[in-house]
């Protein structure tokens, strides 16, 4: 009799794997959809903040092109302040670095600062905010420049340390490209350093570049 019993047992557990074979696992079925909801979900997150950033520093060049600086002003972080770098190298001690308060109380004044020193004479560079914005960093029409994301266009013999300063952050580039006339040494370039704060991305560094002797 036992015997019997066990080759019955045998035949159901067969007839019964049939009958599921072919059927999906519920939970097999829930996590791939979920794997692709997030995909997408991920996907659609990356295209909106790379739009934002985009629309972001449209706004700060505009700001710059009008010297409309009560709008710059307002992209500036508001806890962590701004950095400005002459240079494609960031010095974090000695680069010029106001408070969002500080850049609007000193912005309409003749107050001069030194914002750091010449490439080849040494020579320190001192200049009202409004000229720095006007003369230094604005020194080319960057709204026609070209633009790319958390990606270097320009770069010459100047140590450039922007992402070892600032890992996590990510950052816009707005590259004019030398005149043939000049070699093509003459490029210029503009970094824009952004940090999100409740939502929105704001501005914690303004960084020039150009060929360095």
């Amino acid at each position: 009799m036992r015997k019997l019993l066990i080759p019955l047992v045998v035949l159901s557990f067969v007839v019964a794997c049939k009958k599921e074979a072919g059927k999906p696992v519920p939970n097999m079925i829930d996590s791939i959809a979920q794997n692709k909801t997030d995909s997408a979900g991920t996907v659609q997150n990356i295209v909106n903040k790379e739009a934002v950033l985009k629309q972001t520093n449209d706004e700060v060049l505009k700001a710059l092109k009008n010297k409309d600086y009560t709008s710059f002003a307002f992209l500036i972080h508001p806890e962590k302040g701004i950095r400005f770098s002459m240079y494609a190298f960031v010095d974090i001690k000695g680069d010029k670095h106001f408070s969002k308060a500080d850049f609007e109380k000193y912005q309409p004044t003749k107050t001069l600062f030194t914002w750091g020193a010449h490439d080849g004479s040494g020579d320190p560079y001192k200049a009202t905010v409004n000229d720095y914005l006007g003369k230094w960093v604005f020194s080319k029409d960057f709204t026609a420049s070209q633009y790319s994301l958390n990606k270097f266009i320009g770069g010459g013999n100047s140590l450039n340390n922007l992402k070892e300063i600032y890992p996590k952050d990510d950052f816009t580039e707005n590259y004019i490209k030398g005149t043939e006339k000049n070699g093509e040494m003459d490029w210029k370039t503009l970094r824009f350093v952004f940090e999100e704060f409740q939502g929105k991305y704001y501005l914690i560094a303004v960084v020039n570049d150009q060929w360095t002797i």
